[in-house]
């Protein structure tokens, strides 16, 4: 079993910077790949970035790259330039394999919440 914790969410201004981390623990949790996804009220879960188990590999969604940054360490992701359609509940993931598809995703954490607003 592997255990998820999200953190570093906040409110920010658009075109400011947050680093969402999320805390690992359990068996082999090494071993899995790491996702982000986020929930607007009212919209469905969504996909935004998601790293290989070596940190090699890394996919993002169209609507966030190149203004975020997935990391293995702690699988930070690194959001910068925040919009106001960024504005979410973010959740951290553990998938047996690199994927973009929720489905795949065995273990998730509790969400962090991101607020973009002037």
């Amino acid at each position: 079993q592997v255990q998820l914790v999200a953190s570093g969410g906040g409110v920010v201004q658009p075109g400011g910077s947050l680093r969402l981390s999320c805390a690992a623990s359990g068996r082999d949790f090494r071993l899995y790949a790491m996702g982000w996804f986020r929930q607007a009220p009212g919209k469905e879960r969504e996909f935004v970035a998601a790293i290989g188990w070596s940190g090699a590999t890394t996919l993002y969604a169209d609507s966030v790259r190149g203004r975020f940054t997935i990391s293995r360490d702690n699988t930070y992701l690194q959001m910068s330039n925040l919009k106001p359609e960024d504005t979410a509940m973010y959740y951290c993931a553990a998938a047996r394999r690199l994927s973009s598809s929720a489905g795949d995703f065995l273990h998730w954490g509790q969400g962090t919440q991101v607020t973009v607003s002037s």
